[in-house]
């Protein structure tokens, strides 16, 4: 196939070529974002390449082509190792997602490549490609169809109703489904068993016990698999608090089959490391049915997957991040954070790295805690570094894991039992949750981590604004060590259905106080995210009318304001503070009257008394 014909199957439209001969410069590429080519090149190849034949793009997805006449005239390593060194090129020059293709001018042949690493070798060759597809196909492959996770949310309202007929605990279900769904993921086989005799005791089994007792095997050999330096304790509680738990051993074996065929045809599908629409599902399983939980649990504010997404990418985690999330709650940062870093490497051995090695999570709640397990083994491994205890009893070990990356969404309403004794000793008497709203987690943190860390931290609303003394206090604290490199305002309704906060995020740089850094901060109006909420299902992301996502474009641009320091009235604001300042975009921000209708008015007002409504009784 020629080039031309490889051109017009994949896509015209997206062919992006910067010489004359329609090739790609790398070196050009990356000259044009100040980047030296030299700092990208192993030199390993004998050939310093720069000039790719075909590429193709869009906002998010790149395709790289590689042509040469016949793959039999070539030496194989040698034209991988090429394909490498401009894959490499691509992750330093962009973002984008990337599919790798060698493709034969003088034959039929191809080669493909894609998935989270994007390493050219035989082993991750994907065999089942063996004819070029259009762009459109290749991007659905990468992220799915924009509608998956609708499609899967939708599911779960239709399981979570099965599993209240089937009498399983509210508070169960997202860990029961979790469970099963890891197990399935893994090769669980549940239909046509039968009733037999324990080999062990010489008792009967029940094929429903026999079902439980082959998840329980598959976790087990997965917890084995990981390394987990906490296996025991993970399999009681994945056990003693999901698979023991009376509402599952009551389950019939009709039931039982039941949910695992409707979580194998409906949610299974979507779990798929290639599809970064499945990537996060087990977040979504946990805020979907947390709506459901009564009101006085709902303080629990579990952050969504494209929030954790953005905060991820403003920190930069790379192949080189140790990531700590001392709040892990679901572990939905920890999977962010991992799959980033997973994106970012080259090789198998850096991957496994960074599962075993890099990533670290602690969750007091035992309940979470099982599931943090659970997701961190659904979307591969990485669990063996998360461990449940109070952050506050766990100083030591932050510190020899040398940290340089932390996300985090500390509880803001919690009571003496969760907080710092050494801060709890000197409260009111008659306090009964946490004045600092969540602040002091994060100095804390911020003290027992390396000073080259990156902290992205979600507070709320007050904790910006800085009435209080204890508020003050440790905003005070924080710039008297470190930089308050960013703030950003996020959607009002950001946790719904789950806790009614109002969340910012702050960024900082643990390298220096914030007045010898002498620089002003960044702060983002980034209250609009694209997504709408939706009876019974919360908050989903809204598409054009192509279907693409309005989400993807906006955390573009969210990035690109934030990355480059732009201030465009409206979105964004550069301003030097202290700790006596508010820390939001509100309060310095110009408006773009031109763009502003009656119906934002309004939304305002409501938006408004919404939040004072939330606040409490003393602003109502």
């Amino acid at each position: 196939m020629n080039r031309i014909e490889i051109i017009d199957k994949i896509g015209a439209q997206y062919q992006i070529g910067n010489t004359e001969s329609g090739e790609f410069s790398y070196s050009s590429a990356l000259k044009s974002i100040g980047k030296d080519i030299k700092d990208f090149q192993k030199g390993d190849t004998g050939t310093n390449h720069q000039y790719l034949d075909i590429r193709f793009e869009n906002e998010r997805l790149c395709i790289l082509i590689e042509t040469k006449n016949k793959f039999s005239k070539w030496n194989k390593e040698k034209i991988q190792k090429q394909l490498q060194d401009y894959v490499r090129f691509e992750k330093a020059y962009s973002d984008k997602r990337i599919v790798a293709i060698l493709a034969e001018t003088e034959g039929d042949d191809i080669c493909v490549w894609y998935g989270q690493s994007v390493i050219i070798d035989d082993e991750h060759i994907v065999l089942e490609e063996t004819k070029l597809k259009t762009f459109e196909e290749y991007e659905e492959i990468c992220f799915g169809k924009v509608n998956d996770k609708i499609k899967v949310i939708d599911s779960i309202k239709t399981l979570n109703e099965k599993l209240h007929s089937d009498g399983v605990n509210e508070k169960l279900r997202s860990q029961f489904v979790g469970t099963c769904l890891l197990a399935l993921k893994n090769g669980l086989v549940y239909e046509n068993i039968k009733d037999t005799i324990n080999p062990k005791t010489g008792k009967p089994l029940k094929a429903e016990t026999v079902v439980l007792n082959n998840i329980k095997d598959i976790l087990e050999g997965l917890l084995t698999k990981s390394g987990s330096i906490n296996k025991a304790s993970k399999l009681a509680i994945l056990n003693n608090k999901v698979l023991d738990d009376q509402d599952v051993q009551s389950l019939t074996y009709k039931e039982l089959t039941d949910i695992l065929k409707f979580i194998d045809t409906n949610i299974v599908p979507y779990i798929n490391d290639k599809n970064t629409a499945g990537q996060d599902l087990l977040n979504l399983f946990f805020t979907t049915f947390n709506k459901y939980v009564g009101k006085s649990d709902k303080n629990q504010a579990f952050t969504p997957d494209h929030i954790c997404s953005f905060m991820s990418k403003v920190v930069g985690v790379n192949k080189h991040s140790r990531v700590l999330d001392p709040c892990c709650g679901s572990g939905a940062f920890l999977v962010r954070a991992m799959t980033d870093a997973m994106d970012d490497c080259e090789s198998e051995d850096e991957r496994e790295k960074v599962k075993q090695e890099q990533i670290f999570g602690i969750e007091y709640e035992a309940g979470a805690f099982g599931l943090s397990s659970t997701n961190m083994l659904i979307h591969g491994d990485g669990n063996s570094n998360v461990v449940q205890d109070s952050l506050f009893n766990k100083g030591k070990w932050i510190e020899n894991n040398d940290i340089n990356v932390v996300l985090m969404n500390p509880p803001y309403n919690a009571t003496k039992k969760f907080c710092n004794s050494d801060y709890t000793k000197n409260w009111d008497s008659k306090k009964k949750e946490d004045p600092s709203k969540g602040f002091h987690f994060v100095e804390w943190v911020a003290r027992h981590v390396s000073p080259l860390t990156k902290m992205a931290v979600l507070l709320p609303m007050q904790a910006a604004i800085g009435n209080s003394r204890d508020v003050k206090e440790f905003k005070k604290k924080m710039l008297d060590n470190y930089t308050l490199e960013a703030v950003f305002s996020l959607p009002v309704e950001v946790f719904y259905p789950g806790a009614a906060a109002v969340a910012v995020c702050m960024v900082f740089d643990l390298s220096q106080k914030h007045i010898k850094a002498n620089k002003e901060t960044f702060f983002g109006y980034y209250r609009d995210d694209k997504f709408t909420k939706r009876k019974g299902l919360g908050r989903v992301e809204m598409t054009d009318e192509k279907g693409n996502s309005l989400w993807a474009k906006t955390e573009e641009l969210w990035l690109d304001l934030f990355k480059n320091k732009k201030q465009v009235a409206g979105l964004s604001v550069m301003r030097k503070v202290s700790w006596k300042d508010e820390w939001l975009a509100e309060a310095y921000m110009e408006t773009d009257y031109s763009s502003l209708e009656s119906d934002d008015f309004e939304k305002t007002i409501r938006d408004y008394y919404s939040y004072i409504i939330k606040d409490g009784g003393e602003n109502a």
